[in-house]
C-alpha cells in the first residue's frame, strides 16, 4: 500500500470520479474523512469483499465499544460525522444490542403497515402531480426535486409516524443539515439537537394519545419493558428511521428521473415492455446508490483481508474504522463488467448494496421501493414529453459525500 490515503471531498461534487479513484487503489484502501480532526478509514469498494465484511461478527458499528479514539474522547461533536457514529439506535448497535433493537423496530415496522400505505402514497403522488401540472400550465419549468422527490417521502414519513403535517418542512431542513457533510459542524450538531427535541415532543404526545402509527408502536414496545429500549434509544431510533427513510427515497426518485430523461432509449424499453419499473428502480440503485458512502464500522479484531477473499498482505487492524463505499461497489467492473458505469435497465445482473447487507440491511427498503414503484410510472404517464430544462452539468450536487442526489432537477414538457 505505497500510495498516500485518498482525501475525501466533503462536498461530494464528484462522487463517481472519487469512487473510481477509490476502486483504482484497491478493493480496500485508506481514505481521510472530512475533519478536523484527521480521521483515516478503510474504504471498501469490492462488492464481494464488502458483503463478507458486512456479515462478519468481527465487524462492529458500535463506536463506544470498538473505536478506541471515540471511547477515549478524541472524537468530539465538532467532528463533521459525529452524529453518524454517536447516535444510540440499531444503526450503531452491535451483537445482542442490535438484535434487541432491530427486533423491536421490526415488530412496529411491519409489512402490513408498509403495504397499508399504498393508497395514501398514490393519493399524495396524484396531488403532487396535479400541482406540477399547474406549474407547467403557468409556463416555464418545475423543479421536480422540490415538487415531487422531496415532498412525497416526507409526507409518507409524517403519515407513518403520525406527525403533524406542518412538521414536514422543519424535518426536511433538519435532515438535510445532518446529511450535509460540508456544513459547519456546529450547525449539524444544532440540527441534530433540534431533531431530538421535535421527536421527544412527539413521543410525549403519542404516549398520551397513541394512534395506529409507527411512533406509537415503538413507544408501546419500549413501555412494555423499560429495560428493553431506553428513552434515548427510542428517540434515536425515530431519528434514524426519519432521516434514513427520507433522504434515501428522495435521492432514489431524483436519480431515477434524471437517468430516464438522459437515457431516452432506456425509458423506451420500459414503455415498450422490454423492461419493468422494478428494473428501473434496481438499476438506479446500482448505478446511483442513494447513500454513496456510509460511516462507519470498526474492526473488532485484526482482519486479514486475504481470509475474506481480499488482497494478500492487507490487514485492517483492531479498532480501525471502515467506510462502506456503496457507490464505488455498485459500479464495480469486478461484478458488472466493463460497462459497469452504464445505466442499462435490461442488464441481467443488477445486484447492488444500496440498502446495505447482512444484519444491518435497511428495514425501510420495501417502503422506498414502493414509493418509487408508484411515483415513477405515474409521473411518466402523466407527462409523456417530460424533459430536463437544463443540462446535467448545471444541476449541481447535494453538499455531501454521503448523499447522492442533485441540488435541483428542473424539468419541462416538450
Amino acid at each position: 500500500m505505497g500510495h498516500p490515503p485518498l482525501v475525501i471531498d466533503p462536498t461530494g461534487r464528484d462522487i463517481h470520479g472519487e469512487a473510481a479513484r477509490i476502486r483504482d487503489t484497491g478493493p480496500a484502501t485508506r481514505v481521510v474523512l472530512p475533519g478536523p480532526p484527521v480521521v483515516e478509514a478503510w474504504a471498501v469498494s469490492s462488492p464481494e469483499l464488502l458483503k463478507r465484511l458486512l456479515t462478519d461478527p468481527r465487524v462492529s458499528k458500535d463506536a463506544r465499544q470498538h473505536w478506541p479514539r471515540f471511547a477515549a474522547g478524541e472524537i468530539t461533536p465538532e467532528w463533521p460525522l459525529f452524529t453518524w457514529v454517536a447516535v444510540q439506535n440499531m444503526f450503531t448497535a452491535y451483537g445482542g444490542d442490535h438484535r434487541r433493537l432491530r427486533t423491536l423496530v421490526a415488530k412496529a415496522f411491519t409489512a402490513r403497515r408498509t403495504n397499508a400505505l399504498q393508497p395514501r402514497i398514490e393519493a399524495i403522488t396524484k396531488g403532487l402531480l396535479d400541482r406540477i401540472e399547474e406549474g407547467f400550465r403557468r409556463g416555464g419549468s418545475v423543479d421536480l426535486r422540490e415538487e415531487l422527490c422531496y415532498p412525497l417521502p416526507i409526507q409518507v414519513i409524517t403519515d407513518l409516524f403520525g406527525l403533524p403535517e406542518e412538521r414536514g418542512l422543519e424535518l426536511r431542513e433538519l435532515v438535510d443539515k445532518i446529511f450535509d457533510t460540508s456544513a459547519d459542524p456546529g450547525e449539524m450538531s444544532a440540527a441534530y439537537g433540534r431533531l431530538q427535541e421535535v421527536l421527544a415532543h412527539l413521543v410525549a404526545t403519542k404516549r398520551e394519545t397513541p394512534g395506529d402509527d409507527l411512533a406509537s408502536g415503538l413507544i408501546s414496545a419500549r413501555d412494555e419493558d423499560d429495560a428493553r429500549l431506553s428513552e434515548q434509544e427510542l428517540i434515536d431510533t425515530l431519528v434514524l428511521m426519519i432521516s434514513a427513510g427520507h433522504e434515501t427515497t428522495v435521492n432514489l426518485l431524483d436519480q431515477a428521473v434524471h437517468a430516464l430523461l438522459t437515457h431516452p432509449e432506456q425509458l423506451a424499453h420500459v414503455r415498450e415492455g422490454r423492461a419493468t419499473w422494478d428494473d428501473v428502480i434496481e438499476e438506479t440503485l446500482r448505478v446511483q446508490a442513494p447513500v454513496a458512502s456510509l460511516p462507519l464500522r470498526y474492526a473488532v479484531e485484526d482482519l486479514v483481508l486475504a481470509e475474506f477473499g481480499g488482497p494478500e498482505g492487507v490487514v485492517i487492524a483492531r479498532g480501525e474504522p471502515i467506510l462502506a463505499a456503496y457507490a464505488a461497489a455498485g459500479r464495480s467492473p469486478e461484478r458488472h463488467g466493463k460497462d459497469a458505469d452504464v445505466f442499462d435497465v435490461t442488464r441481467a445482473d443488477k445486484e447492488h448494496l444500496a440498502f446495505g447487507h447482512g444484519v444491518h440491511h435497511c428495514l425501510g427498503a420495501p417502503l422506498g421501493r414502493l414509493e418509487a414503484r408508484i411515483a415513477l410510472p405515474a409521473l411518466f404517464t402523466r407527462f409523456p414529453t417530460l424533459e430536463l430544462a437544463v443540462t446535467s452539468e448545471q444541476l449541481g450536487h447535494v453538499e455531501s459525500f454521503i448523499s447522492n442526489g442533485h441540488r435541483h432537477l428542473p424539468v419541462r414538457t416538450a
